[in-house]
């Protein structure tokens, strides 16, 4: 135990464990039971510490009572003061959906200072059993656990319950690429659809799919041949929006390939003819209305079709992006170049995500320096 306590401190007393314990009484409810807030702490004059601001937060009517908050009500409050705040729409987006479809069904109605690593594994487990796949229960780790140390910070529990609990993890997923006679048969049969412009952009220059469909024609510079990236579309529960991309390292202007500068003078021609040209953001790609294309709608209606007309395994959308990179590297271009058309962080990014093409670059290289260096053996 932790000895008498002084004057003015409150219930103050050191656990078992070695974890200190205080508490403060704030008058009665209007059922005549006691308010009382519970602090933890590593040490005593931590917990003295805490103490102390909860009485100014009495005083000033700023003081918050987790006993009374549920798990759902708390996520309530993180997600418009620190997410809505701190993040991109988009990630506050995709939060939402998270909390509102996955962890307040779960747990929401838990209070806050009594959630634990059980309620985790058992949030968790009732979505594997409502058949969430392993990356939605990854999100919905990611998110709560960064919840939950937010709590942490903010003095409302004194541990983060999902510290004691295994991140899910999510079955490594072999990336589907285009060989370069499947890329031609594909562009082959994309030839003449309304949107070869976009299908050419992605598999010449690598692009995420949010990036050039957020492309603007002020963005092309067909005299020099280059794209610059400045923005991305993004489409999350059918709300579309631009907003910038996430890192520095993503806007980028990148050089154009000669077929692909001849794709955006064609589609440039075509969007004049159907009156899409100025259309109001002066998006380069836009559907038959002139409006932001929905990714769905490009998969359903164009590129779907285009894999079986041109008798091609069924792919993502964003396999174009990885057979970009790989065919790239099998042609010999440097990967920091490589690096700089994808917009990673860092090389070692690239290196590690198309690792499955470094062997063949290692034995062309061996190859390479054999025929370079091999000198005739005496007596031959």
């Amino acid at each position: 135990m932790g000895g008498r306590r002084g004057r003015g401190e409150g219930t103050v007393f050191r656990r078992g464990d070695g974890l200190w314990v205080g508490a403060l009484t704030f008058g009665y409810d209007s059922r005549g039971k006691r308010r009382r807030q519970v602090v933890y702490g590593a040490t005593k004059a931590e917990v003295l510490e805490r103490l102390a601001r909860l009485r100014v937060s009495a005083l000033d009517g700023t003081m918050v009572h987790p006993q009374r908050l549920t798990v759902a009500g708390y996520l309530a409050r993180w997600l418009e003061d620190t997410v809505r705040t701190g993040m991109r729409e988009s990630t506050y987006q995709m939060y939402e959906i998270t909390v509102r479809c996955h962890i307040a069904p779960s747990i929401g109605g838990v209070q806050l200072p009594r959630v634990g690593a059980m309620h985790v594994h058992a949030m968790l487990a009732e979505m594997e059993r409502n058949g969430a796949s392993p990356r939605q229960r990854q999100i919905a780790f990611k998110v709560f656990r960064r919840a939950m140390r937010q709590a942490v910070r903010w003095k409302m529990i004194p541990h983060d319950p999902c510290a004691a609990v295994t991140a899910p993890r999510v079955p490594h997923r072999e990336m589907q690429v285009l060989t370069p006679e499947q890329a031609r048969r594909f562009l082959a049969a994309a030839c003449e659809d309304r949107l070869y412009g976009l299908y050419a952009v992605l598999l010449g220059c690598g692009l995420r799919l949010g990036e050039a469909l957020g492309l603007t024609w002020p963005d092309v510079d067909l005299e020099r041949g280059t794209i610059t990236v400045r923005r991305q579309l993004c489409d999350v529960n059918g709300r579309l929006w631009l907003q910038e991309p996430k890192t520095e390292r993503s806007r980028r202007t990148i050089d154009l390939p000669a077929f692909v500068a001849d794709a955006l003078r064609d589609h440039q021609q075509r969007m004049k003819t159907e009156g899409h040209l100025l259309n109001d953001r002066l998006l380069v790609f836009v559907d038959t209305d002139g409006k932001p294309i929905r990714r769905t709608n490009l998969r359903k209606r164009s590129f779907l079709p285009l894999l079986r007309r041109a008798g091609l395994p069924r792919i993502r959308l964003h396999d174009l992006r990885h057979t970009a990179a790989t065919l790239h590297l099998l042609q010999g271009t440097h990967p920091s170049v490589v690096q700089h058309m994808l917009g990673h962080a860092r090389v070692s990014i690239t290196l590690d995500v198309y690792s499955h093409v470094l062997p063949t670059l290692g034995k062309e290289a061996a190859q390479r320096i054999d025929a370079l260096l091999r000198a005739p053996r005496p007596g031959r």
